[in-house]
């Protein structure tokens, strides 16, 4: 069986919101015409709490996309955003959310940030996203949403490391580029044995 994973499609990920993404907003309808065809549609759902340790706005003398150290890590620091219960953190108005089995919250915890449908960034705490597909009897998994080169990628380089076939679907994605860091995230998923492909071809 198919998945699809719809990746962090909320209002501040779209034009005018607090972490926009170039065009976040243009892979809502396309997403909406695949929506029927999936037997399992998983979305998730970044939701911080107030403060969270990987805002800029938590470090003193720290900018929106300075780096910082964390508990794990480095740590991209960025501008407040998806706070639980915002309008920012709610899915965009026009996207299709009914019939969805699963909503997946990620990033609730205070210190630890959550690229990742599968895992945090701690690389070891588990959101349990892996054992509901398999449960579902799920062999492959198909991608949108956004940040290409953030939560749709991480995501998809760890259901990869999880065992199931994946598919970034391309065109109903979109990518910040952080020096690059779109082309990288795209070479390392196919690297490790994932697909590029279309979502409207």
């Amino acid at each position: 069986m198919e998945a699809l994973l719809v990746v962090d499609v909320q209002n501040d990920f779209c034009t005018g919101g607090a972490l926009a993404v170039p065009g976040g907003e243009a892979v809502v309808q396309g997403i909406n015409r695949l929506w029927e065809g999936y037997a399992c549609k998983v979305l998730t759902q970044d939701w911080h709490p107030p403060g969270h340790a990987s805002f800029a706005s938590s470090h003193e003398g720290k900018q929106p996309f300075d780096t910082g150290m964390l508990d794990y890590g480095e740590q991209v620091l960025w501008p407040d955003h998806c706070v639980q219960g915002t309008p920012g953190a709610a899915f965009h108005p026009e996207l299709r959310t009914d019939g969805a089995d699963l909503v997946l919250r990620k990033g609730f915890r205070p210190g630890i940030d959550s690229y990742s449908a599968f895992f945090e960034n701690d690389r070891t705490t588990p959101t349990g996203l892996a054992g509901y597909l398999r449960e579902r009897g799920v062999e492959r998994v198909l991608l949108t949403g956004l940040a290409t080169d953030f939560c749709v990628g991480f995501s998809a380089l760890d259901a990869l490391a999880s065992g199931f076939e994946t598919v970034v679907l391309e065109d109903l994605c979109r990518g910040l580029d952080m020096e690059g860091s779109l082309s990288r995230m795209l070479d390392d998923i196919r690297s490790r044995g994932g697909r590029i492909g279309s979502g409207l071809a």
